[in-house]
């Protein structure tokens, strides 16, 4: 199975309050985010980090936090607190690390998936049913915008919250621009 998640800022004790963390301390954040994705994530699935695993951690410590994640095979998508994790002198805890990855459409039912840490209004694929994921923007949506909705076919997999990305058994194969599924949105509450 796939996972995916997003800013997940271990070590990060002003995400705690900026982004109204629901964590006592970094320390606990930490211990939950990771006892989360464990819970879910079995050891012989694909988890892809998409950005941000850490922020401002000493590398022996961001090494000690990825080494608690049971799951094998992580890949990170690079976010803009993610350091060097390529160096040949650091410790090679990643299956692979990349800015940018396209997953090709026979391993999620058909789709074509986009992969980065920061959002685009347009990637190879959108006009015919390619699902872009990332992460990066911290929004708190409210009830009105769906997280997972936020620029129509893109989804935002934000850390410790869990949503599941049901594709269907084939792309749909219709077209929406932007303006289209913002106007049904306004309609109808739903994209």
């Amino acid at each position: 199975m796939m996972w995916f998640t997003a800013d997940l800022h271990l070590g990060d004790t002003n995400i705690l309050h900026d982004m109204d963390r629901p964590f006592d301390s970094v320390e606990k954040m930490n211990r939950k985010v990771i006892d989360a994705i464990n819970e879910c994530v079995a050891v012989d699935d694909r988890l892809y980090i998409l950005g941000d695993f850490t922020y401002r951690l000493p590398l022996a410590e961001a090494v000690r936090l990825r080494e608690r994640i049971a799951c094998q095979n992580v890949t990170l998508i690079r976010g803009n607190h993610d350091g060097d994790w390529e160096d040949p002198d650091v410790p090679q805890i990643w299956e692979d690390v990349r800015d940018y990855l396209e997953i090709a459409p026979g391993y999620a039912k058909g789709h074509r998936l986009v992969l980065s840490h920061y959002p685009m209004l347009s990637w190879n694929g959108k006009a015919r049913g390619a699902i872009m994921l990332h992460g990066h923007i911290h929004l708190t949506y409210g009830a009105n915008i769906p997280r997972e909705h936020q620029y129509g076919q893109t989804r935002i997999v934000n850390c410790y919250e869990r949503f599941t990305l049901d594709l269907p058994d084939k792309p749909d194969p219709r077209r929406h621009s932007l303006i289209e599924r913002w106007k049904q949105f306004n309609r109808t509450g739903h994209f």
